[in-house]
């Protein structure tokens, strides 16, 4: 049986199912989204789907929680930073959001395949970075 959405308007519900299970001080990357929606989805496609979010459901589905792989802020002029700071996110000097502590794991295999979805692929410990 496939999940493939019918339509774009159910596609981006189901970006939206994923993006509401990210937690607060937490994020997570378009990419990561896009990997656990899967059907074809990409990055682009999940920053689209935010974009078309409107006011309204702006309100429930937490947006700001999505950012770019290197942990930029890719919105302009939506207070994300402010947002994320005050659910707890950190950044760096050079102002993205502190991966290592902040990066949301995924959902729980069982949620994903509960709810027709890929869980995240584990993703190895940051290495540790040695002067000599």
């Amino acid at each position: 049986m496939s999940t493939q959405p019918r339509d774009e308007h159910e596609y981006y519900e189901r970006i939206y199912t994923v993006v509401e299970q990210v937690p607060p001080g937490k994020v997570a990357t378009y990419g990561d989204v896009a990997t656990i929606v899967g059907d074809g989805c990409d990055a682009r496609i999940v920053g689209h789907a935010l974009g078309a979010l409107g006011a309204r459901r702006a309100e429930t589905v937490p947006w700001q929680r999505i950012i770019n792989r290197t942990g930029g802020i890719s919105t302009s002029g939506h207070g994300q930073r402010e947002i994320l700071q005050a659910e707890g996110v950190t950044f760096d000097e050079k102002g993205h959001a502190r991966m290592d502590a902040h990066h949301w794991s995924g959902p729980t295999e069982a949620w994903a395949r509960a709810h027709g979805f890929q869980p995240l692929p584990q993703r190895p410990p940051q290495a540790q970075l040695t002067l000599f």
